[in-house]
């Protein structure tokens, strides 16, 4: 048997393929070929450049140089096509999608990006497009539907009936073909869910629910196999020859694949190798030099070209000139010499580009080059697209409307969305909820047998009544700390929805705290009714519990806070755990007020841990209850020296040692109003809620510097 070379094998797989691809064609009467680039149309961005600082060793300094991952790159893409951005890996690939879709700070990119000729800004830019980033950040307890049905109610304004919305979701499923996969949970690592592709095409659903003009994707086949990338790719095509704009990096797409592209851009080291269409690369290597082999695969092939020059004594400057200015190499660049290995010795010397090349007067370019912006163009022919073009996308609807509101709903409809999604997750991770309920019900209980009766007058009771509410303020602390990686997992899907506006970091604050509300009132009544009545404590439940549930409310906005700060959930837990303890030890139970140095005084004024402690105390003695029995029996203690109240003497004659009032001047309670230290806790609660939205709003960005 005749064995056939994998040349050959390439070879055929290309002509079945596009054969096939033809019949499929004719057999639909449709053609789509991609249109000529028009100037002052579509996404046009001009001569791009990024660069960072980078700290490098010289002589044994350490000096910072301007290095470029985006070097002067121009370009446009046009409706109804997809643009891929391709290259090896370091190409800068995603940082030229960031920033075309405005994803980089103000100030620190070069160039413009126009839409229809107008420049726009990068708020404007994240109003009329989407971002489907790279890795799929989705909640793994809502079925496919749902999620869909919230990017929908989130994303579609009010005056769109919900009957309008859920056909839309429908049809929106219909044309993923994520039929099957309905009702399925998006699933997890500890949950089966959707596939992989699906859970990709779950991320573009999002995104397009609204149709958005301007479509941009990071590697949206990464992690794929074959199959599951050829369909997804396919779907995005579907989008864009609906109307839309699509922009896409993927990283050496299948020959299949690479036959959906309408035109690609190639880049290395962060500059232009290439923009066309993948049919006139051929012609295009030809042209430079390095006709592609038979059988060999066009692109590959390219980007083969490039790994051989990037590794050469002269870089990828010969390809980025004849990209840009149509100069053909000589003989000489045309094979580039490897770089010699570097020794201490020999240090080798780049040859200058200049030395290697033929410059020509007049710009080389191919019959079936892609027309470049700054060449003259000839519409006359594409009346009928332009005007079409005009009609979809110049119009205010799109883009440069003078009314758009920068977001779909009013505030009050994102917090009632927001909230029912936050009680669907809840509802179906009971854990969330019952792995805190349970552990104070189990800690009520095992404080109840540890410290018995309570209700006792005698002053060995004081101590214990002392020691017993310092530990039920620091349980309530610190069983909030399970919320750090809770938010810190669901803060990559936050940033993710609000890159592109689908609701407000405000309507986001709120909704989080008011689901939560019901759920601190139940845990604070478990372990007060539990404590209260078991251990005879003197305090008013009403008052105990309202203690304990302006605890809880404060303590989840603190831990929120430092979770919207921290990188990852271990230094969170440290940063929570750290501070708490601090907050334990500035109280007033272990350092008095006038016992803690100046210095430090402020902490003792910013622990949240003081306020409910003093409040607990003062509706547990606060009154003339007695307390009879030996001084002796107070020490040691927290007590310390004893600070009679003016009411002491009243009783003194009755055998009263102590009254509760005593116990509170002892404590050095400056305020003792139950009422004014609920209040100051909640304002703090509120504090932390505030520095929370602040740093939602101005911090946590999908943005590069």
């Amino acid at each position: 048997m005749a064995k056939v070379s994998r040349t050959g094998r390439n070879r055929n797989l290309e002509t079945l393929l596009v054969m096939d691809k033809s019949v499929k064609i004719e057999n639909q009467a449709v053609t789509h070929e991609p249109r000529k680039m028009i100037p002052g149309q579509g996404l046009e961005f001009s001569n791009l450049s990024y660069s960072v600082p980078k700290q490098q060793k010289k002589d044994g300094a350490t000096i910072t140089k301007e290095v470029y991952l985006l070097n002067d790159l121009s370009g446009q893409a046009v409706r109804g096509e997809i643009m891929a951005i391709l290259g090896p890996s370091g190409a800068g690939k995603s940082t030229f999608l960031d920033a075309l879709a405005g994803r980089i700070a103000r100030g620190s990119l070069e160039g413009s990006v126009k839409i229809n000729g107008k420049p726009v800004s990068a708020s404007y830019m994240k109003m009329v497009s989407s971002y489907v980033m790279q890795d799929d950040q989705l909640f793994a307890m809502l079925t496919v539907f749902e999620t869909l049905m919230f990017a929908a109610e989130v994303r579609l304004p009010p005056s769109i009936s919900r009957s309008e919305k859920r056909k839309r979701v429908f049809e929106l499923i219909d044309q993923l073909g994520l039929q099957s996969a309905t009702h399925t949970y998006i699933g997890n690592e500890g949950r089966r869910g959707v596939s992989g592709g699906e859970r990709r095409r779950v991320s573009i659903g999002i995104d397009i629910i609204h149709k958005p003009p301007l479509l941009f994707l990071d590697e949206p086949t990464s992690g794929l196999d074959s199959t599951s990338a050829y369909s997804v790719v396919e779907k995005v095509q579907d989008i864009a020859r609906s109307g839309s704009i699509v922009l896409m990096t993927i990283h050496q797409p299948s020959f299949r694949i690479q036959m959906l592209l309408d035109r690609i851009t190639v880049l290395a080291r962060g500059r232009l190798i290439y923009t066309g269409r993948p049919t006139d690369l051929p012609t295009y290597l030809s042209a430079f030099g390095r006709p592609v082999p038979d059988g060999e695969n066009s692109l590959e092939y390219l980007l083969d070209v490039i790994k051989e020059y990037d590794e050469s004594t002269i870089g990828v400057d010969p390809l980025v000139l004849y990209q840009r200015d149509g100069i053909k190499p000589d003989q000489v660049a045309r094979t580039p010499i490897p770089k010699t290995p570097k020794t201490p010795n020999t240090p080798y010397r780049k040859t200058p580009a200049s030395q290697l090349f033929s410059l020509r007067s007049q710009p080389f370019s191919t019959g079936n080059s892609t027309p470049r912006l700054d060449a003259h163009y000839n519409d006359d022919d594409d009346d009928d697209f332009d005007n079409s073009l005009e009609r979809k996308i110049a119009t205010p609807k799109h883009f440069h409307g003078k009314h758009r509101a920068k977001f779909a709903n009013p505030w009050l409809r994102e917090v009632a969305v927001l909230s029912w999604r936050n009680i669907l997750n809840i509802i179906r991770t009971p854990e969330l909820f019952l792995s805190r309920e349970i552990v104070l019900l189990v800690m009520a209980l095992i404080l109840s047998s540890l410290f018995p009766n309570l209700g006792d007058d005698s002053l060995k009771t004081v101590n214990r009544l002392l020691n017993f509410y310092i530990f039920a303020v620091c349980l309530v602390f610190f069983s909030s700390n399970d919320a750090v990686p809770t938010f810190i997992q669901e803060r990559f899907i936050f940033m993710r929805e609000t890159a592109h506006n689908a609701y407000r970091a405000s309507s986001y604050v709120v909704s989080s705290l008011i689901v939560y509300l019901p759920f601190f009132a139940i845990q604070g009544l478990t372990f007060a009714m539990i404590t209260r009545y078991i251990l005879h404590l003197k305090s008013d439940v009403i008052f105990f519990w309202l203690i304990l549930y302006a605890s809880l409310i404060t303590t989840n906005a603190y831990v929120m806070l430092v979770s919207a700060l921290v990188p990852s959930y271990i230094t969170g837990y440290a940063v929570v755990i750290a501070t708490t303890a601090l907050f334990f030890l500035s109280c007033g139970f272990f350092l008095k007020r006038t016992k803690i140095p100046n210095y430090w005084i402020w902490l003792h004024y910013i622990s949240a841990i003081k306020y409910p402690f003093e409040a607990l105390l003062i509706n547990e003695f606060q009154g003339t209850r007695c307390y009879k029995g030996s001084p002796a029996d107070l020490s040691p203690g927290p007590l310390g020296n004893l600070n009679y109240s003016p009411e002491h003497n009243k009783f003194v004659s009755i055998n009263c040692t102590l009254i509760g009032d005593d116990i509170l001047s002892s404590m050095d309670l400056q305020l003792k109003n139950i009422w004014y230290d609920i209040a100051i806790l909640l304002g703090w609660g509120v504090l932390y809620r505030l520095f929370f939205y602040v740093v939602l709003r101005f911090y946590s960005k999908n943005e590069r510097k």
